[in-house]
């Protein structure tokens, strides 16, 4: 069953990585899917393990939090909230970091690929009402999403994955964190600056109209509130002794019931397909592991919780996550995680690792493809190279502001 397992495994890596086979019709998430079917009927797991094997607290928390933001979406929230502060940029420069800033502050919070989802058409309506090139706004919008993300446990599905894995409580989380991606975004502005020296010379006032968007203030006066308690409940959590997943789930309870919108409307627009891949992730890993295969994979890596450690780990995240995704390699590596006893360091670093190291090229992380396939609908084409051209340096300034703090909170003992 060995040999068996690990075809299977790397053939639904393969799948994962280049999307696109010929005479196939396979994505990452119908990859994944496949190769956790295999697992099942080549008798490698039986049905019972392969339903155990996925881990429903992450599913849970995920599923609470869509339902949540797919509220906040159909009432305008985003719209909202990204049309009111962009419209308070007089400049060039102003309009990138308010962009900057609220795609990544918004991006902790709100899970950072339904932000980019919401947030691009905006972003778009107000360069070209202001007659800029988007590009650049575009690409730093990106890079802002998975920066920003990192600082908290919902900023998104890697991070949801390692805060109940590694048990951190979320303010805590977002203590550690905070620095890593604040620091980082400031980077991000003066790195889209410089490599777009001729964009940003003006200093002239923008002239621009706010793009016409559409509010639901009546259902807001519901969703809001709710979407803030479950925020607040999080930092609660140990208190009111609720775990993550429960808090997202009552909350996405509370916003089907008391929201304004139709709930059938709702779960028709939960990104069902995401949660599918994690599910099916989980089972294919956890094939590896029952066949005790997983260390052919990782032999010959030592995490060991010290500044060695902390290098292993952003060196894996920034290759591993250019092959298959940041997603896919934070469920490949939990298990060593677990089975080398990280401490709280080494997790955060995952989880700031990993996130930056998102920002390379464009499939490091899904934010990145869902806004590259965005623009193309109005016109925009985000190339590879272009993007590399300020992923490259973004993330290994990321990554060295990443490693820096987490090592220095280390040495003070703010980090154990």
């Amino acid at each position: 069953m060995e040999n068996l397992t690990l075809i299977i495994f790397l053939l639904t890596y393969t799948g994962i990585i280049f999307t696109r086979i010929p005479g196939i019709n396979i994505d990452r998430p119908s990859a994944a899917f496949a190769g956790a079917v295999l697992m099942v009927i080549t008798g490698i797991l039986p049905l019972e393990e392969a339903v155990s094997a996925i881990d429903f607290n992450t599913i849970g928390l995920l599923l609470g939090m869509m339902i949540i933001i797919t509220v906040l979406e159909l009432d305008g929230f985003f719209n909202f909230i990204a049309g009111k502060t962009i419209a308070f940029s007089s400049t060039r420069r102003g309009l990138l970091l308010n962009i900057i800033l609220i795609t990544g502050f918004a991006s902790a919070f709100l899970v950072n690929d339904a932000v980019v989802l919401l947030f691009t058409p905006v972003v778009i309506a107000v360069c070209r009402s202001a007659k800029l090139n988007p590009l650049p706004f575009l690409i730093a919008e990106i890079l802002a999403s998975n920066t920003g993300s990192a600082m908290s446990v919902t900023g998104n599905p890697q991070n949801m994955l390692i805060g109940i894995a590694s048990g951190i409580s979320y303010g805590r989380f977002l203590l550690l964190l905070l620095p890593v991606s604040v620091i980082g975004l400031f980077s991000i502005y003066w790195v889209i600056i410089l490599f777009t020296k001729e964009d940003f010379r003006s200093e002239e006032k923008l002239s621009f109209s706010a793009p016409g968007l559409s509010y639901n203030f009546a259902s807001m006066k519901f969703s809001v509130p709710i979407f803030f308690t479950v925020i607040a409940l999080f930092f609660l959590s140990g208190s009111v002794n609720l775990s993550y997943p429960e808090i997202a789930l009552f909350g996405s309870a509370a916003i089907l019931l008391f929201g304004k919108i139709k709930p059938s409307k709702i779960i028709k627009e939960v990104d069902w397909v995401l949660l599918l891949f994690f599910a099916s992730l989980f089972i294919v890993i956890h094939a590896l592991e029952k066949e005790h295969l997983l260390s052919l994979l990782t032999d010959g890596v030592k995490l060991s919780n010290d500044v060695n450690g902390l290098g292993v780990i952003h060196g894996l995240s920034l290759i591993l996550s250019q092959i298959v995704s940041n997603v896919p390699f934070t469920i490949l590596i939990l298990p060593l995680m677990k089975a080398s006893g990280a401490g709280e360091m080494l997790w955060i670093a995952l989880a700031s690792a990993a996130t930056i190291a998102g920002n390379l090229t464009l499939v490091g992380a899904m934010a990145n493809l869902i806004v590259a396939e965005i623009t193309l609908r109005y016109g925009i084409v985000i190339k590879f190279g272009e993007f590399m051209r300020y992923g490259i340096p973004a993330t290994i300034t990321g990554l060295v502001i990443s490693w820096g703090i987490i090592w220095l909170e280390y040495l003070t003992g703010i980090i154990k």
